[in-house]
Parts: C-alpha cells; sequence; structure tokens
C-alpha cells in the first residue's frame, strides 16, 4: 500500500502527529491522518463501496464482473470490489461490517445477506482453507 493511515486518538499530540508523519515519508509512504472513529478512513471507504456494489448485486443492476468491470474503467480502481474482497477476505468485511454496525448503530453498515451466508458455507477469500470468494461461488475468475 502506498499510503500509512495515522490515527489521531483524543489525546494524540500535535507531536506525535508529526513525527509519525516524517517516520512514513521515510518508509516512502504517503501519511494520511484519521480521527479515530469506527473504520477510519480506508477501511470506511472500501466498505461503503462494497455494501453498494452488493445493493447493485442484489437488485440486478448488474452483475458481480461487471460491476468490477465498471469500477476499474470509469473510476481507475485497480481491483472492483468483490475483487478487493475477495483478496482483503470475506471473513475480515463482515467482521468490519459487524464492528462499525456496532459501533454506530448505523444500519447502513450491517452487512448484507450473502456476505453472511457465503462466510458460513467457507467462503472467505483467497485463504488456505478457503473454498473461494465471490468469484469462486460464482463459478467466475477474477482477473
Amino acid at each position: 500500500m502506498p499510503a500509512v493511515e495515522i490515527v489521531r486518538g483524543v489525546l494524540t499530540s500535535d507531536d506525535t502527529v508529526e513525527l509519525t508523519k516524517s517516520l512514513v515519508l521515510k518508509f516512502s509512504k504517503t501519511p494520511v491522518v484519521v480521527k479515530d472513529s469506527p473504520g477510519f478512513a480506508s477501511t470506511r471507504l472500501g466498505t461503503a463501496l462494497f455494501l453498494e456494489a452488493s445493493k447493485m448485486l442484489e437488485e440486478g443492476v448488474a452483475s458481480m464482473k461487471d460491476i468490477d468491470t465498471g469500477a476499474k474503467l470509469f473510476y481507475g480502481h485497480r481491483m472492483g470490489p468483490f475483487e478487493t474482497c475477495d483478496i482483503v477476505g470475506l471473513d475480515a468485511r463482515l467482521n468490519n461490517l459487524n464492528s462499525m454496525y456496532r459501533a454506530t448503530g448505523d444500519p447502513k453498515w450491517a452487512p448484507p445477506l450473502l456476505l453472511k451466508q457465503l462466510v458460513a458455507a467457507g467462503y472467505v477469500g483467497k485463504k488456505p482453507g478457503s473454498k473461494g470468494g465471490y468469484y469462486a461461488y460464482f463459478g467466475l475468475e477474477s482477473e
């Protein structure tokens, strides 16, 4: 990852943030400072995109493959939301969503039913012992 999220807690000093930013830059990474909140920034953005993609799939707006292709071609993403989920791990995505839902009580973070079903059935992504992820479940190959 080319960026590092620096989480600023309520007691984090400006000096600590600046020191951490300089350390991140020494590793040739880009620092992104965020407030300590459920999901921080990267997880929150990724899960928001995934949730909308899941709704589109459930509503039949587009196929999973077309949603991923659209994310890449329309927005320049390296991977679509389902490809990303397969790599991150469906179990990890489910844990993220459950955690954000519990922390905020906001139903927008409630995990999609298909995600819960796939994890329960052993589809947890590209991990040892897994049946695969979304692509394997739908019998497709990711790019």
